[in-house]
């Protein structure tokens, strides 16, 4: 079993920014894949962004130019670079990650992002 813990949520303004981290309980290395995703009250779970490998990067619309993923293998560790948030950009943040030989997927317990004046 995989656990996977997120960080980094809280309450920000508008147009500010914040930095989400992903740690999974194994190496980094026999991860094929880690992803972001968000769910908002009443919508459902949207992809914001995810990393295959070190350097095969892929973002949702909606944050495009906006947030960056990045993964550190030295601290073990997925980021999520968020910058410009906006209001609509307020839910639970998850991190998803898929294993390299099972291609099992495991599941943060969500992190909460909140973006208001």
């Amino acid at each position: 079993q995989v656990q996977v813990t997120e960080s980094g949520g809280g309450l920000v303004q508008p147009g500010g920014s914040l930095r989400l981290s992903c740690a999974p309980s194994v190496h980094t290395s026999l991860i094929l894949r880690v992803a972001w995703y968000r769910q908002a009250p009443g919508k459902q779970r949207e992809l914001v962004a995810l990393i295959v490998d070190d350097t095969n990067t892929n973002y949702g619309d909606a944050v495009l130019g906006r947030f960056t993923i990045s993964r550190d293998a030295a601290k073990n560790t997925v980021y999520l670079q968020m910058n410009s948030l906006k209001p609509e950009d307020t839910a639970v943040y998850y991190c998803n990650v898929m294993m390299k030989t099972t291609y099992l997927h495991y599941w943060g317990q969500g992190t909460q992002v909140t973006v208001s004046s």
